[in-house]
């Protein structure tokens, strides 16, 4: 593991260990990403985990939005959403999807794209209760991404639901987990003169080539 010191010390360091000319040793994408998610959860002021998702119609149209990845690893990146929401509907129509974090503090992005399926039930009930009783409730209340009257019907909504149900929130059947399966990964690092270094990663198999790119 590296030491966090200064930011151009840092570049410096990733410069050497991820250089493809000099034919280091390898580096595991998934494995980096964990390492650079552990800095950032230090230095971002708030939701290291934070993602821009983008999905796509089967037709191409594309929108963008930003999720909380909650686990990343050779499972995938996972979040959980509203599937009634357009995300969720695009998700299902078009399993495609990107996801780009970006860490100003520490002068680095990562961006990953992929196929998408769907997190088992068991998995998603697990995550769900886990959240505080207020967060289960507004998922299970949301009708994500649809017009709504005014905040005073949103909040009613709430105090009702919570009376009718004072103990175990059930989670709503279309409040599901979607876990993205990387086959590319790009590790972006500032450097001067907007010579920036980008590592791109694609899964080839059971392995994966490392290409070096042009800024």
């Amino acid at each position: 593991m590296l030491c966090l010191g200064s930011p151009a010390a840092a570049i410096e360091g990733y410069h050497r260990e991820m250089n493809v000319e000099h034919n280091l040793e390898f580096v595991d994408p998934l494995e980096l990403f964990a390492r650079w998610l552990k800095e950032a959860e230090t230095s971002e002021p708030n939701d290291a985990n934070a993602a821009a998702l983008a999905t796509s119609t089967p037709d191409g149209d594309p929108s963008v939005r930003m999720v909380l990845v909650k686990r990343a690893d050779d499972r995938g990146f996972c979040f959980f959403t509203n599937a009634e929401s357009k995300k969720g509907m695009q998700l299902q129509a078009n399993p495609r999807a990107a996801l780009c974090f970006h860490w100003k503090s520490l002068q680095r992005q990562v961006r990953v794209e992929g196929r998408v399926t769907e997190m088992a039930a068991v998995d998603v009930d697990e995550y769900f209760h886990s959240r505080s009783r207020n967060s289960q409730i507004g998922a299970a209340i949301s009708q994500q991404s649809r017009p709504l009257a005014s905040r005073e019907e949103l909040e009613a909504q709430f105090r009702k639901f919570a009376e009718d149900h004072p103990g175990e929130v059930p989670r709503p059947p279309y409040w599901r987990g979607f876990c993205l399966h990387a086959e590319q990964i790009e590790f972006w690092i500032s450097d001067e003169d907007r010579l920036h270094s980008r590592y791109l990663f694609t899964r080839d198999g059971g392995t994966w080539k490392k290409t070096l790119l042009y800024p």
